[in-house]
């Protein structure tokens, strides 16, 4: 099997079968954002503890790639720090723009690194991480 191919099946059983999709009931930084250009939005919740992500759920609809990209984000930011969740966004980002990235524990998000051969898409990547951003931003 390809490497394309293999990153293919991961970003569809993400999408097919996403990690931590769904709301908390109460007491979660949530933050809303869309893509206007495509019409992907994403709901993203995160339980916080002394500035470490405890849990982190997700809902929204969108294409494969920012729904995959979304159950990736929530798997790869559960229990680290503001610090290290921030530090795996701008990895990310710089994974989006073809640069070589190591994702230590966590490769499924290396499925993703196709995306910056398709502008486009990109942004389709990117929604998810910035609500991550955005909300590591605004409650600190």
């Amino acid at each position: 099997m390809q490497l394309d191919d293999l990153y293919r099946r991961v970003i569809m059983d993400h999408y097919k079968n996403p990690r931590n999709r769904g709301k908390f009931e109460e007491g979660a930084l949530t933050v809303d954002l869309n893509n206007p250009t495509c019409g992907d939005r994403i709901s993203l919740q995160l339980i916080v503890e002394d500035n470490v992500v405890k849990d982190a759920r997700f809902t929204g609809e969108g294409c494969s790639i920012s729904m995959s990209s979304a159950s990736m984000m929530t798997e790869a930011v559960k229990g680290r720090t503001f610090d290290e969740a921030m530090d795996l966004a701008g990895r990310f980002s710089r994974l989006m723009i073809g640069e070589s990235v190591d994702f230590d524990d966590y490769e499924d998000l290396e499925a993703l690194s196709g995306v910056n051969k398709f502008p486009a898409r990109i942004k389709c990547a990117t929604l998810a991480w910035n609500a991550l951003k955005k909300g590591i931003q605004a409650d600190n």
